[in-house]
């Protein structure tokens, strides 16, 4: 048998994707641009969502302190049902929020250049 000399048909690493196309001293990945920005568009939109659930569940108490999920262990109801608790799983949502609103910074920054 002999061995085939051709290229692969995939990038195997980093280092072969960023030397799949060079145009005038830039580089351009394999990923169409359209496609990273939907990526991020996807991923802005699930952080916002995530983030503003985290932030407003644990104060709406119908849904926090009758959470089913909470009612299977009874004696850590008063733990999870504590403002320290609902402040930190509100602080996570925060959190998301930021992350959220970075990637959308970062995602516009992109689509400029």
């Amino acid at each position: 048998m002999a061995e085939s000399t051709s290229k692969p048909a995939f990038p195997a690493g980093p280092q072969d994707v960023a030397a799949l196309s060079k145009r005038g001293g830039r580089q351009e990945s394999a990923v169409p641009r359209w496609l990273r920005q939907v990526e991020l568009m996807i991923a802005v939109l699930v952080r916002l969502y995530l983030g503003l659930a985290l932030c407003f569940v644990p104060w709406f108490r119908p849904l926090w302190d009758n959470n089913p999920l909470f009612l299977h262990v009874p004696a850590l109801l008063p733990v999870l049902t504590s403002g320290a608790v609902r402040g930190l799983v509100s602080g996570l949502g925060l959190l998301n929020l930021w992350l959220a609103l970075a990637g959308a910074v970062r995602s516009s920054r992109e689509w400029e250049s």
